[in-house]
Protein backbone atom coordinates (compact mmCIF):
# COMPACT_ATOMS: atom_id res chain seq x y z
CA UNK A 1 0.00 0.00 0.00
CA UNK A 2 1.30 3.77 -0.80
CA UNK A 3 2.26 5.70 1.74
CA UNK A 4 -0.29 8.00 0.84
CA UNK A 5 -3.30 5.55 1.22
CA UNK A 6 -1.79 4.37 4.56
CA UNK A 7 -1.99 7.84 5.55
CA UNK A 8 -5.52 8.16 4.36
CA UNK A 9 -7.06 5.18 6.17
CA UNK A 10 -4.57 6.25 9.39
CA UNK A 11 -6.58 9.29 9.41
CA UNK A 12 -9.88 8.21 8.60
CA UNK A 13 -10.06 5.79 11.57
CA UNK A 14 -8.80 8.56 13.55
CA UNK A 15 -11.68 10.94 13.09
CA UNK A 16 -14.23 7.81 12.98
CA UNK A 17 -13.49 7.20 16.28
CA UNK A 18 -14.08 11.06 17.71
CA UNK A 19 -16.92 11.76 15.54
CA UNK A 20 -19.56 11.51 18.19
CA UNK A 21 -19.95 13.87 21.20
CA UNK A 22 -18.55 12.56 24.70
CA UNK A 23 -21.20 9.84 26.05
CA UNK A 24 -22.01 10.00 30.37
CA UNK A 25 -19.88 8.04 31.78
CA UNK A 26 -16.63 8.41 34.28
CA UNK A 27 -13.76 9.93 32.81
CA UNK A 28 -11.51 7.08 33.82
CA UNK A 29 -7.74 7.34 31.85
CA UNK A 30 -8.87 10.22 29.66
CA UNK A 31 -10.08 13.63 30.52
CA UNK A 32 -13.09 13.42 29.05
CA UNK A 33 -16.26 12.05 30.69
CA UNK A 34 -17.55 12.84 34.48
CA UNK A 35 -15.01 13.22 37.72
CA UNK A 36 -16.11 13.77 41.42
CA UNK A 37 -13.79 14.43 44.08
CA UNK A 38 -14.92 14.53 48.04
CA UNK A 39 -14.33 17.46 50.09
CA UNK A 40 -16.48 17.12 53.40
CA UNK A 41 -18.50 14.54 54.20
CA UNK A 42 -21.37 16.32 52.49
CA UNK A 43 -19.65 18.46 49.83
CA UNK A 44 -17.98 17.44 46.21
CA UNK A 45 -16.34 18.68 43.64
CA UNK A 46 -17.65 16.97 40.35
CA UNK A 47 -17.42 18.27 36.96
CA UNK A 48 -17.95 17.14 33.36
CA UNK A 49 -15.47 17.11 30.10
CA UNK A 50 -16.42 16.85 26.42
CA UNK A 51 -14.93 16.68 23.41
CA UNK A 52 -14.16 18.91 20.51
CA UNK A 53 -18.12 17.13 19.34
CA UNK A 54 -19.91 17.92 22.93
CA UNK A 55 -22.01 21.25 23.27
CA UNK A 56 -21.78 23.66 26.21
CA UNK A 57 -25.01 22.46 27.12
CA UNK A 58 -24.98 18.73 27.41
CA UNK A 59 -21.85 19.26 29.16
CA UNK A 60 -23.91 21.32 31.85
CA UNK A 61 -26.50 18.64 31.63
CA UNK A 62 -23.88 16.11 32.41
CA UNK A 63 -22.32 17.68 35.36
CA UNK A 64 -25.87 18.02 36.92
CA UNK A 65 -26.64 14.22 36.28
CA UNK A 66 -23.88 13.24 37.85
CA UNK A 67 -24.46 15.51 40.86
CA UNK A 68 -28.14 14.14 41.46
CA UNK A 69 -26.66 10.77 40.55
CA UNK A 70 -24.10 10.88 43.33
CA UNK A 71 -26.48 12.58 45.80
CA UNK A 72 -28.99 9.54 45.71
CA UNK A 73 -26.19 7.11 45.56
CA UNK A 74 -25.37 8.72 49.02
CA UNK A 75 -28.80 8.59 50.31
CA UNK A 76 -29.10 12.65 50.73
CA UNK A 77 -32.48 14.13 48.72
CA UNK A 78 -30.93 17.26 47.17
CA UNK A 79 -28.16 18.84 46.81
CA UNK A 80 -26.91 22.88 46.60
CA UNK A 81 -24.74 24.11 44.17
CA UNK A 82 -21.82 26.59 46.17
CA UNK A 83 -19.87 27.14 43.47
CA UNK A 84 -20.14 26.26 39.83
CA UNK A 85 -17.34 27.22 36.64
CA UNK A 86 -17.34 26.56 32.83
CA UNK A 87 -14.49 26.39 30.83
CA UNK A 88 -13.67 26.77 27.43
CA UNK A 89 -10.79 25.38 25.90
CA UNK A 90 -10.04 26.34 22.23
CA UNK A 91 -7.04 25.30 20.03
CA UNK A 92 -6.75 26.51 16.74
CA UNK A 93 -4.85 24.41 13.79
CA UNK A 94 -4.16 24.93 10.15
CA UNK A 95 -2.16 24.41 6.94
CA UNK A 96 -2.63 23.59 3.59
CA UNK A 97 -1.66 20.50 1.98
CA UNK A 98 -0.39 19.06 -1.43
CA UNK A 99 0.37 15.67 -3.31
CA UNK A 100 2.37 15.30 -6.85
CA UNK A 101 3.67 13.82 -9.49
CA UNK A 102 6.00 13.74 -12.45
CA UNK A 103 8.12 11.84 -14.98
CA UNK A 104 11.51 13.05 -16.81
CA UNK A 105 14.95 14.06 -15.21
CA UNK A 106 13.01 17.02 -13.12
CA UNK A 107 11.11 14.37 -11.12
CA UNK A 108 9.11 16.65 -8.11
CA UNK A 109 9.38 17.01 -4.50
CA UNK A 110 6.03 17.05 -2.14
CA UNK A 111 4.65 20.23 -1.50
CA UNK A 112 5.29 22.34 1.56
CA UNK A 113 6.85 22.74 4.82
CA UNK A 114 6.91 19.05 6.26
CA UNK A 115 6.00 15.73 4.70
CA UNK A 116 7.93 13.09 2.56
CA UNK A 117 8.76 12.94 -1.25
CA UNK A 118 10.76 10.55 -3.19
CA UNK A 119 12.83 11.80 -6.19
CA UNK A 120 14.57 9.64 -9.17
CA UNK A 121 15.88 11.04 -12.51
CA UNK A 122 12.87 9.25 -14.18
CA UNK A 123 9.79 10.22 -11.78
CA UNK A 124 8.85 11.60 -8.28
CA UNK A 125 5.77 12.06 -6.36
CA UNK A 126 5.98 13.33 -2.68
CA UNK A 127 3.28 14.97 -0.01
CA UNK A 128 3.71 17.55 2.31
CA UNK A 129 2.57 20.19 4.78
CA UNK A 130 3.14 23.74 4.68
CA UNK A 131 2.01 26.36 7.76
CA UNK A 132 2.45 29.34 5.44
CA UNK A 133 0.96 28.86 2.16
CA UNK A 134 -1.59 31.15 1.25
CA UNK A 135 -4.03 28.48 1.25
CA UNK A 136 -3.84 28.59 4.48
CA UNK A 137 -7.64 27.49 6.39
CA UNK A 138 -7.62 27.20 10.38
CA UNK A 139 -9.85 25.10 12.38
CA UNK A 140 -11.24 25.86 15.58
CA UNK A 141 -11.70 23.38 18.17
CA UNK A 142 -13.58 23.99 21.38
CA UNK A 143 -13.95 22.16 24.53
CA UNK A 144 -15.77 22.50 27.61
CA UNK A 145 -15.76 21.29 31.47
CA UNK A 146 -18.27 22.01 34.09
CA UNK A 147 -17.45 21.67 36.94
CA UNK A 148 -19.07 22.11 41.12
CA UNK A 149 -18.88 22.04 44.60
CA UNK A 150 -22.17 20.63 45.59
CA UNK A 151 -23.36 20.40 49.45
CA UNK A 152 -25.46 17.07 49.62
CA UNK A 153 -28.58 17.37 51.82
CA UNK A 154 -31.61 15.42 53.24
CA UNK A 155 -35.49 16.26 53.50
CA UNK A 156 -37.40 18.71 51.04
CA UNK A 157 -35.60 20.93 48.89
CA UNK A 158 -35.87 24.70 50.54
CA UNK A 159 -38.16 26.05 47.63
CA UNK A 160 -36.09 30.09 48.29
CA UNK A 161 -32.81 28.49 47.04
CA UNK A 162 -32.37 28.66 43.25
CA UNK A 163 -29.11 27.03 43.80
CA UNK A 164 -30.72 23.92 45.63
CA UNK A 165 -31.83 20.59 43.29
CA UNK A 166 -34.34 17.91 43.70
CA UNK A 167 -31.55 14.86 42.88
CA UNK A 168 -35.03 12.55 41.62
CA UNK A 169 -36.83 15.70 39.59
CA UNK A 170 -33.11 16.37 37.97
CA UNK A 171 -32.87 12.68 37.07
CA UNK A 172 -36.32 12.79 35.89
CA UNK A 173 -36.37 16.19 33.82
CA UNK A 174 -32.91 14.76 32.26
CA UNK A 175 -33.60 11.43 31.72
CA UNK A 176 -33.84 11.75 27.47
CA UNK A 177 -30.87 14.00 27.49
CA UNK A 178 -28.50 11.45 28.63
CA UNK A 179 -26.56 9.32 26.13
CA UNK A 180 -24.41 6.63 27.93
CA UNK A 181 -21.79 4.36 26.02
CA UNK A 182 -23.66 1.30 25.27
CA UNK A 183 -26.45 3.84 23.75
CA UNK A 184 -23.70 4.52 20.99
CA UNK A 185 -23.24 0.91 20.22
CA UNK A 186 -27.15 0.26 19.62
CA UNK A 187 -27.10 2.74 16.96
Amino acid sequence: MPRSSLLLVCVGLILSACATPSPYKAAGKTSVGYKEQRIESNRYRVSFSGNSLTKLETVENYLLQRAAELTKQLGYDYFVIADRTTDKKERQFGGSYGYGAGYGGFGYHGLGYFGWSYFSPYYGYGYGYDPFFDGYDIHKITRYTASAEIVLRHGQKPKDNEKAYSADEVLQNLRDKIIRPEDLTRQ
